[in-house]
């Protein structure tokens, strides 16, 4: 793990976060709102660490579950779907 940390040290509480956004775009269930990052962001480690090509990031809220997306560069995979976005 290389970032750890909670909604306790968040600037602006959930709900501030939620109202603000909702009105910039509409909100759905499922949609997650990304805030940035607690300490130990990569740029200002030394050596810097940045998302590499392949690497799995994952999300987790306690209480209520994780997502995990891997990193892909270069071209969309093939075998998209029609509503495919990447390409």
């Amino acid at each position: 793990m290389r970032q750890a940390d909670n909604t306790d040290d968040l600037i602006f509480s959930v709900a501030e976060l939620i109202a603000f956004c909702s009105k910039l775009y509409p909100l759905n269930p499922g949609d997650v709102i990304v805030t940035g990052t607690p300490e130990g962001v990569g740029f200002a480690r030394q050596p810097q660490a940045f998302i590499q090509d392949g690497q799995t990031v994952r999300i987790e809220v306690e209480g209520l579950g994780a997502i995990e997306n891997t990193t892909h560069y270069g071209e969309a995979p093939s075998g998209c779907g029609p509503e495919c976005t990447c390409g």
